[in-house]
Formats: structure tokens, C-alpha cells, sequence
């Protein structure tokens, strides 16, 4: 009998990676068929007058485009809704994410609605699309989701103050554009939570219990170029190379999770996001060594293996042993960063923990491919743990 368990991949979205690839926009917006695209960009872009960047070779190249730049950091469905109406008055027959995870999730799912109708809310959950969406193209301006080449589009659902996804493989975006020099003007303290954000997707990919030797080929490379260019690319954002390889970690992390999934981070995660406004990067990086740690007893050999991935010499360790350097290692990787080392730096209510524990369990998917089963009390300890930094588990 086989040992490799039996998986199915899907991976339709072509990848275009390169610095300076940017000024091809025009040709790929003609190839997918699209001639009018709505441009959902992050506002903090064009405050920064980044998207020049963008606006430049659509305007050499003859592109009529909207812009539509209502977006928050943690998005709301109705953002959504609104970019939908804006690009149907405007006769847009294409979608165009720049930014970061949130511009990108708005563009993927304004796609979708255009061609399925409804609401936002109508496609939560697994399987609820019915129809492809108009051509979707993603331009990621940060190392950080990997949305460029996932299934999924997360947002806050209004109505209920909850956190909660859109999955389906019409979501999977047409063309992902790449380029580097995009992300060199990336403040530190972005370049460290994206940056941490990508890392929490393949490690959490790689210890998933539907991990498998494609996925994890996807997973072990992106921790490994992540573990060493993300420190160089936090202490200097012009460092071309360091933000190259990040921005590959970054790619190659969201494709190990869009066929393993993510783990009990991202769940624990999600309340954060949902009832605190915590930006989605920042708390699972503040969430990561704890939950790493409460995992390690569900598969010894892949934490002890991280710690290597993660540049630490464990020869002759136990695997117990090397896989508390891979929690000593993340504990680390966060201080050199300026992350916080708790969530009592985030003000996050303690009285709140048992709520926040009871809404992690409902995050279904994460939870189920996570390699330790967890209760309430135990996540409720987790937040513990991760509230002071002090175990006790």
C-alpha cells in the first residue's frame, strides 16, 4: 500500500515574476480580453503616490480604467458590493487587485459577483459559486498573502461582526503579475508582518494533515527563502534582492496553502481581526510561536524539521528539543522585527477569551487541517499563553 495519501491540485492561474514586469500590464489586460478594468487599489498606494507605478503604462498603453479604492484594511463585504455596482455603471469587463491581501480578496470577489449577481454575503462558504468570474488580474505590492494564487477572498461580515471567506476555484484569480520593485518602498513594520503573514501560510501548509510532497515542495521552499531575506528586507527596504526572494517566498507560501490549507493560527487569528480590528498579518505573527508550540506534539518530525528550515543548526537534538527551537526560533524571528511578543500589547481583553476561543472553533476548514485537535479550553489557554507570554500547557 502507498504512503503518500491521495490528492487532487488545481493550479490554473498563470504567474508572471520578474522586476520591471509591471510595464506589460497593458498586454496582459488585451490578452485575458478585457478592456475596460476597474483597478481596486489600496488607498495607502495613492497616497503614497505609488500608483503612478500602475496608472503609467495603462495610460502609455491606451487602457481606459475606474479606479476604486475604498478599502479597508480589514474589509467589509459591502466594499464588495459597492466596487461591483461601481463597475457595472461603468461598463468594466475586468477586475484588477493592487495591494496587499484586502485590495486583492475585493478585486476576486467583484469578479465574481459581476457574472454570479447577489450580494457578497450569498457566496460565503465552500462551494457556492456557480459561474466563472470576468478576467481577474492580481498585482500584490506586498510579500505577505499569497492571494494573488489562492481560492479564497476573506472578509468581515457586517451584520454579524464575524470573520469569514468566500472558497471556490472560480475565485482563483487569471494572471498573477509580480514584480519586486513594486514592494521596495514597503515600510519596516509592513515588510515585517506581510513577511510574517507568507511564513504562517507555509508552515501552517506544511504541518496541515493535508499536506503532501507537492505541497510541501511549494511549502519547504517558501520558509526557507522567507527565514533568510525576511530580516535583511525589514532593515533595508532598497535591498532588491532580499525583496525578489521574499515576494517568491510569499507566492510559493500562498500556493502550498491554497492546496494543504492553514491551521489553527489563521482561526485564532480571525476573532482578532474580526471583533478588535487586529490587521490580519500582525495577529498571526503575535499568534504564531504559541500556537506552534501547542502543536509541536502533533507531528514531532515536521516541527523539529522547521527549525532547520528556519536556519538553526539541530544536530544531534531530539526532536523534541529541535522542535522547541523552531517556537525558540519564531519567538526570535518576531522580536528582531518590532512585532509585538504579546497579545496584552494589542489591548486584547482577557474577559473576552472564551468568546474569542468558541469563534476559532467555528473557522471549520483551519481547525479540522490543524495537527493537534483542539477544545475550547485549550485555545482558551493558547490566548493565556499568548496574552503574558508565559506556558501553561
Amino acid at each position: 500500500m502507498s504512503s503518500i495519501q491521495s490528492f487532487t491540485i488545481t493550479q490554473p492561474t498563470e504567474i508572471i515574476f520578474g522586476a520591471g514586469q509591471i510595464k506589460n500590464l497593458p498586454n496582459i489586460i488585451q490578452k485575458s480580453g478585457g478592456k475596460k478594468p476597474l483597478l481596486v487599489i489600496d488607498p495607502g498606494l495613492i497616497a503614497a503616490g505609488q500608483d503612478k507605478t500602475i496608472r503609467s503604462p495603462l495610460e502609455k498603453g491606451g487602457i481606459d480604467f475606474i479606479v476604486y479604492d475604498q478599502i479597508d484594511p480589514e474589509p467589509g463585504l459591502r466594499l464588495a458590493d459597492n466596487g461591483t455596482k461601481l463597475a457595472r455603471d461603468n461598463d468594466c469587463d475586468c477586475v484588477i487587485g493592487i495591494g496587499g491581501g484586502s485590495a486583492m480578496d475585493v478585486a476576486k470577489a467583484i469578479s465574481i459577483l459581476l457574472t454570479n449577481g447577489g450580494r457578497a454575503v450569498d457566496y460565503l462558504g465552500l462551494g457556492k459559486i456557480t459561474k466563472p468570474g470576468v478576467p481577474k488580474i492580481m498585482v500584490p505590492t506586498s510579500a505577505g498573502t499569497g492571494a494573488e494564487v489562492t481560492f479564497t477572498a476573506v472578509f468581515i461580515n457586517e451584520e454579524t461582526g464575524s470573520k469569514s471567506g468566500m472558497n471556490g476555484d472560480p475565485l482563483y484569480p487569471d494572471v498573477a503579475l509580480l514584480d519586486p520593485e513594486l514592494t521596495m518602498s514597503l515600510p519596516p513594520q509592513v515588510t515585517a508582518t506581510t513577511g510574517i503573514d507568507a511564513l504562517t501560510h507555509a508552515l501552517e501548509a506544511y504541518t496541515s494533515i493535508q499536506a503532501h510532497p507537492i505541497s510541501e515542495m511549494y511549502s519547504v521552499r517558501a520558509i526557507t527563502l522567507i527565514a533568510e531575506n525576511i530580516r535583511a528586507a525589514y532593515a533595508d527596504g532598497r535591498n532588491i534582492q532580499a525583496r525578489e526572494n521574499m515576494l517568491l517566498g510569499s507566492l510559493l507560501g500562498g500556493k502550498a496553502l491554497a492546496i494543504a490549507g492553514v491551521g489553527l493560527v489563521h482561526a485564532m487569528a480571525y476573532p482578532l481581526g474580526g471583533m478588535f480590528g487586529i490587521a490580519h498579518g500582525l495577529a498571526n505573527a503575535v499568534l504564531l510561536p504559541f500556537v506552534t508550540r501547542y502543536n509541536i506534539i502533533g507531528n514531532l518530525e515536521k516541527h523539529a524539521c522547521l527549525a532547520g528550515m528556519l536556519g538553526q543548526d539541530v544536530q544531534g537534538l531530539s526532536l523534541r528539543d529541535a522542535a522547541e527551537v523552531t517556537v525558540e526560533e519564531l519567538h526570535l524571528l518576531n522580536r528582531d522585527l518590532g512585532i509585538p511578543s504579546t497579545l496584552q500589547a494589542l489591548s486584547i481583553p482577557a474577559d473576552r477569551f472564551h468568546e474569542m476561543a468558541e469563534i476559532a472553533l467555528t473557522v471549520a476548514r483551519p481547525v479540522e487541517n490543524n495537527p493537534r485537535q483542539p477544545t475550547v479550553d485549550d485555545i482558551v489557554a493558547i490566548y493565556q499563553e499568548a496574552m503574558t507570554g508565559a506556558a501553561d500547557f
